[in-house]
Parts: C-alpha cells; sequence; structure tokens
C-alpha cells in the first residue's frame, strides 16, 4: 500500500464528522454470559499420560526424527503442550523438531510462518528443539482424480509425524470434518502448495477435499499419532486426547461434536450493531470466528446471531498486520487501516479463493466516529433504539455490553446475568473507546 494512502489526511474537509459526529449513542449495560468454563488443570501431565499411553509411545522408536506440527490458529496453551510433547518424545529415544504447519499463513513465506509461531511462545529455547521452517514440499501421492498430494519437505524427510492440532468448527464450511486432524494434514502440513490444492474447488468442495486429501496424507506418510485438543468457550484448553493414526478418521467426527457443544456464542439475537473492540488471526482464522459473531463470508457455513451492521474497531497485536475479516465489517478506523498488512491478508484469501474477509470497509478517522456512523445509518433506516452488542473480541464473549434496548431479552435468559448499570460509551479525547 503506498505511503501517500496511509499518510493522507481522512475527512480533510471535515464534512463526515459534521454529518455524523452529533450522533447519539444509547447507554450500554455489561452482563456476563454463562458459558463452559472446564479447564484442563495440568496440562503438561495429560500430554504426558495421553503419549506415554502403549498404543501411541510404541510408535516412537529410539534414534528416529519425529516432526512435530504448530499451526497457525492461536490455539490456547500451544507453547506448553509442544514443549512437553518435544519433552516426552525425547524420553522416548527420539530426535524431534517441530515446522509451522499452516498452509500459506505468514504471508506465505518460511520466515513468516517461523515468525509466528515464535509469537505464541514456540521458540527453540523454550521447547527444546530445532525449529525447521521451508515452503518446499514434496509430493507424496495423488487422489483417485490425478490431483497431487504434497506435505512439508522437512517432515516428508523425518522418520515420524506428530501432529497437534485442535478440534474445533470450521468457519466457512460444513461437514463430518471441519477444523481438525485432517484439516491439519490436509492444509497445514501441506504447506502453501498443498493448501492451494485443497482450496483449488473453493469452499463448495471442501467437505469433501480436506477428507480426501487429509486421508491420503494419512495413508502415505510417516504420521505416527495425533493429540487433539478440545477447548472450552473460553478458549481455554479443556481436554487433550491421543489418537493413533488407525482412530483420526474414525474419532474426530464425535470430537468435533463436542467441540461444538462446548464453544462459545452470543446468546443474543437480531442484532442492529456489533462492534468488536478488536479482530485477528489468533481469535479466529477469519479474524472474528464467525460462529460467534455471525460474520459468516461463504454460503457453506450459517448461522445465528443475525447481525445488520459490525463495527471493527483495533487489530490484535498478535495478529502482526493480517486484518482478515475486517471486510465482513461495516466500519473500521484508520488506525486498523495504517496496521493492516496486506502481504500477510492477501496469499490467505486467494488461497482460500474467499477474498470478501480483506476488502476494507468504510474508515473512519476514530472509534467513536466508527460506531456514530454505524448508529447513524441505522437510525436513517428506522432504528431510533438500536440493540447494539459490543464484545472485546470472538475469543471472549463471557463479559459483553449491550444496549438498552436488549435489556428485557438479557433479563429473560438464564443464561444471562446483569452485572453493570447502564452507562454511556466512555470515550477518551482522541476519540478511542476506553477498554477496561
Amino acid at each position: 500500500m503506498c505511503a501517500a494512502m496511509r499518510e493522507s489526511v481522512w475527512d480533510r474537509h471535515g464534512v463526515v464528522e459534521r454529518m455524523i459526529g452529533s450522533t447519539a449513542l444509547p447507554n450500554m449495560v455489561k452482563v456476563r454470559q454463562k458459558l463452559n468454563n472446564e479447564i484442563l488443570d495440568d496440562i503438561p501431565g495429560e500430554v504426558r499420560k495421553q503419549i506415554l499411553q502403549k498404543k501411541t509411545a510404541s510408535m516412537v522408536k529410539p534414534g528416529m526424527s519425529v516432526a512435530v506440527t504448530c499451526g497457525s490458529r492461536g490455539i490456547a496453551n500451544i507453547a506448553l503442550i509442544i514443549k512437553e510433547t518435544v519433552a516426552v518424545l525425547k524420553e522416548l529415544g527420539a530426535k524431534p523438531f517441530v515446522f509451522p504447519a499452516m498452509g500459506s499463513h505468514g504471508g506465505g513465506s518460511a520466515a513468516g510462518q517461523r515468525e509466528m509461531i515464535e509469537g505464541f511462545g514456540v521458540t527453540e529455547e523454550y521447547i527444546g528443539c530445532p525449529i525447521k521452517a521451508t515452503m518446499d514440499v514434496v509430493q507424496i501421492a495423488a487422489l483417485d482424480d490425478g490431483r497431487p498430494v504434497y506435505i512439508d519437505k522437512y517432515a516428508s524427510e523425518a522418520d515420524g509425524i506428530v501432529i497437534v492440532g485442535r478440534v474445533k468448527a470450521h468457519t466457512a464450511f460444513r461437514g463430518t470434518y471441519e477444523s481438525g486432524m485432517l484439516k491439519m494434514l490436509a492444509i497445514g502440513v501441506a504447506k502453501h502448495q498443498g493448501a492451494e490444492a485443497c482450496h483449488s474447488q473453493g469452499f463448495r468442495k471442501m467437505a469433501e477435499n480436506v477428507p480426501a486429501y487429509g486421508k491420503a496424507i494419512l495413508n502415505n506418510a510417516s504420521v505416527l499419532f495425533g493429540l487433539a485438543v478440545i477447548e472450552n468457550a473460553h478458549d481455554d484448553t479443556n481436554r487433550i486426547v491421543a489418537l493413533t493414526r488407525k482412530e483420526i478418521p474414525e474419532t474426530e467426527p464425535a470430537l468435533l461434536e463436542e467441540a461444538k457443544a462446548k464453544m462459545a456464542r452470543i446468546f443474543f439475537d437480531d442484532i442492529d450493531i456489533m462492534i468488536l473492540d478488536e479482530i485477528g488471526k489468533n481469535h479466529s482464522g477469519d479474524g472474528m470466528d464467525p460462529n460467534i459473531t455471525g460474520s459468516y463470508s461463504t454460503a457453506y457455513a450459517s448461522g445465528p446471531p443475525h447481525v445488520d451492521q459490525y463495527v471493527v474497531l483495533s487489530l490484535s497485536e498478535a495478529t502482526h498486520g493480517n486484518s482478515l475479516g475486517v471486510g465482513m465489517a461495516h466500519y473500521t478506523t484508520k488506525k486498523v487501516f495504517d496496521e493492516t498488512d496486506f502481504d500477510a491478508g492477501y496469499p490467505n484469501a486467494l488461497t482460500a479463493r474467499v477474498v470478501l474477509g480483506v476488502r476494507m470497509p468504510m474508515v473512519l478517522n476514530t472509534e467513536k466516529l466508527a460506531i456514530q456512523a454505524a448508529a447513524y445509518v441505522a437510525a436513517g433506516n428506522g432504528v431510533a433504539n438500536p440493540r447494539i452488542l459490543r464484545i472485546k473480541n470472538s475469543s471472549h464473549v463471557d463479559e459483553i455490553w449491550i444496549s438498552e434496548a436488549m435489556l428485557q431479552d438479557a433479563r429473560k435468559h438464564p443464561n444471562i446475568e446483569i452485572v453493570g448499570e447502564a452507562a454511556p460509551f466512555d470515550f477518551d479525547a482522541e476519540g478511542n473507546l476506553r477498554r477496561e
């Protein structure tokens, strides 16, 4: 993006601010949603217990090199999980290394992918083994129709591969297998070239392509076992289970249903305006998880809540400028525009064949104006008392804010507790919303 665009004076004549700057905003009330909060207390102990089961430990032979995956999805406690996995593999006599397994993420470069996992705390110093990052792949098989099946070059050279991945609902399609072990193989381990192949028919075929490519890799690569992670509604570690090579395709569908039952949700529907304090790849591959926000970017996944307008105020630090997802919003801030690294988001969008997420919505100079723009448009369309819902991000929806128009619904819901008094939006002198 050219410097002139970033450095230009927005609303240089003050027309937009004069139009919407006096738009009234309703008072907001903090409420607490009662969501699944069961956590796994002893993560290292559970990792050790799972790997040391006979069915998995017997797959590890002394002296063998073992490639351990690390993805880009911001899994809770991922550094600790991988560190303990590496430690147990060493105790079993193996020589482990970690490799980024994230398709085209990290800007589609080896350096960018290494930087991304290091940002999660997965550094050589912490995990106690080398990190090997490359975008080079090796073809190991072909599907029945002749499409090539690839995996990471370093993983192909290892004596064994251990898959560490989270099982959860996907944001853009529905199927027996969504985000999980098979997808980690089909798209993550296969790197950019494999992700391109799997995405080549778009999300309309993803429910078929993920198991097709994933099972082809299982059958033709030296996968030892997988560690499947399930998280609670607060995106914290709820359960870790080891799956043998054979168990991965057999057991993953049941784990997916378990994960869906435990995931977060918003107990309100028919929302006029949803405000997200931040979005980012650490919260969802889509920046904001459509399974929470309803902001689906394809026709192959859907669900509540129904939202008329979205406002995105900022990007998370952990997203490293990747603003994928902001395109599903209607309004954002100059700050988001300035921080956006288009070179990070565009490869993701092109690989997925879904470009809605990297569009730039209406850009306003301040967070206050971004929210007022949404309220101005709502009022102009006959919504005098808008139903506004504000969340910190799609990873944390236990404590949220609602406008007074939603209080009646909140009082009736058994899983909602009103914990605050009605108060106006709290902006600082620069028009930024004060965070708690």
